[in-house]
């Protein structure tokens, strides 16, 4: 068996495995994964969690309007001995025999409601009402923001399966050829037309694109493994990805940068601690003012008495009502409260200041990104060119090698033009998309486009 059939062969195989294990993947399209990533994906979860407890915590039932209730209940029971001596006798002096009340037992049962509710606080829980509703607001964004770094570190890995898989393409194609030049290579010695280096350089080409192919299959394996682990899925789960790509358009990119304040989620987020620093300050100040409350009661109570050495026994029932309100007036706490007053003055304050800083860096950022997106949309498009251009180039080449007018050496330069070509532009295809969605995420749009 010669070389250039075993090469025939190690491509052949390679080629049925892929075909087979291609027919067994699912196709998982840009919206599938989207879907699976906002079910499955760990940090997603977390971040719904969070909004949870945020949402639990502005319920009315942690605002400090309702009363409180509480409940009191309990039982004595007692049991003793009594011994009652008469030293002096009885009037007439004569002498008094003692009396003894054994196993003398005696119960006491109690009940009671007790019920508080504060009618004024100072303004001091309405504050604290809308603060909860503020900071339910800001978990929101938090876990908005989770989303987009989730939806970007997931067509980061997409995109790199997608570009991996292109690429397959391509060194399959170039594998291919490699392997029909070994076969004419090795003909062409036979009948003389060639010289053996010809045939050596061959097969030294065919052999390093066959280990390309063959490690970008393992690159391949290893990306769609990534996406798995973002996914939340089987690390064994097989499938085929989306390679279309559709850029928006720069009209509608320039829209979206005239409403980003409305729409950048770190300047919402920074509204949201503005206004919950500003009712931090309210809720200081309640501090001066006085704080009325209610207060009622109900307890009812029964005892039960044994007969003494004078008395009967006695079963004694007794219920009480009370109502009452209470007014407190804190007049000097030390300066507490003013120094929590300034304190929470000064916190708006550095919050003011973190918004200008803010749009600031926002700007740049924006600016930034606008700057990486147009350069590799256009290094894209040059690439898309050079690709024409190169396949224009390997095209004239083969034909040229076929009639004997060029070397192997001068066609092999062509091809590998034309690969690193085709290479290239399936990475500036994907970097100007990832720039894209890099863009859109400061422009507070990534939520809001098609993919």
């Amino acid at each position: 068996m010669n070389l250039s059939y075993r090469i025939a062969t190690i491509v052949m195989v390679l080629f049925v495995v892929t075909a087979q294990a291609q027919t067994q993947e699912g196709y998982l399209s840009k919206e599938d994964a989207i879907k699976l990533a906002l079910e499955e994906n760990f940090g997603i979860k977390i971040a719904r969690n969070r909004v949870e407890i945020a949402k639990n915590n502005k319920s009315v039932l942690n605002s400090g309007y309702l009363p409180t209730l509480t409940g009191t209940a309990g039982a004595t029971y007692s049991e003793s001995n009594t011994t009652t001596s008469f030293p002096d006798g009885d009037r007439d002096g004569n002498p008094t025999p003692d009396v003894e009340l054994n196993g003398a037992e005696s119960q006491v049962y109690n009940g009671g409601v007790n019920l508080n509710y504060t009618l004024f606080d100072g303004l001091g829980r309405y504050y604290n009402y809308k603060s909860l509703k503020e900071q339910y607001d800001l978990s929101e964004l938090q876990a908005r923001e989770t989303i987009e770094n989730t939806m970007l570190q997931l067509f980061s890995v997409y995109f790199e399966v997608a570009r991996i898989t292109e690429n397959q393409v391509v060194l399959d194609e170039a594998m291919q050829i490699s392997t029909d030049r070994v076969t004419r290579a090795e003909y062409a010695f036979e009948y003389g037309q060639n010289s053996k280096l010809d045939v050596l350089n061959a097969r030294v080409d065919a052999t390093n694109d066959s280990i390309l192919y063959m490690n970008s299959k393992q690159s391949l394996a290893n990306a769609k493994r990534d996406l798995n682990v973002v996914l939340n899925q089987e690390l064994t789960t097989l499938f085929t990805v989306d390679t279309t790509v559709n850029f928006t358009p720069m009209d509608q990119i320039e829209a979206y940068y005239e409403k980003v304040k409305d729409h950048n989620v770190t300047l919402l987020q920074n509204e949201r601690n503005l206004a919950i620093n500003a009712y931090d300050v309210k809720i200081s100040r309640s501090g001066y003012l006085p704080s009325i409350g209610l207060t009622g009661s109900y307890g009812w109570n029964l005892n039960q008495n044994p007969a003494s050495a004078f008395f009967p026994s006695q079963n004694q029932t007794r219920d009480n009502l009370q109502l009452g309100a209470a007014l407190t007036w804190n007049l000097f706490d030390g300066g507490r409260t003013t120094t929590r007053v300034k304190n929470a003055k000064i916190a708006l304050a550095n919050q003011e200041l973190t918004r200008s800083q803010l749009e600031l860096e926002i700007e740049r950022d924006i600016r930034n990104a606008l700057e990486i997106y147009k350069n590799r949309l256009q290094v894209f498009k040059i690439q898309e060119q050079n690709v024409v251009t190169n396949q224009h180039n390997f095209n004239r080449s083969t034909a040229q090698f076929q009639l004997g007018r060029i070397t192997s050496l001068e066609f092999r330069q062509a091809q590998t033009n034309l690969l690193l070509a085709q290479t290239n532009r399936n990475a500036a295809k994907y970097d100007a998309k990832l720039a894209e969605l890099q863009l859109m995420q400061l422009l507070g749009q990534l939520l809001n486009i098609p993919y």
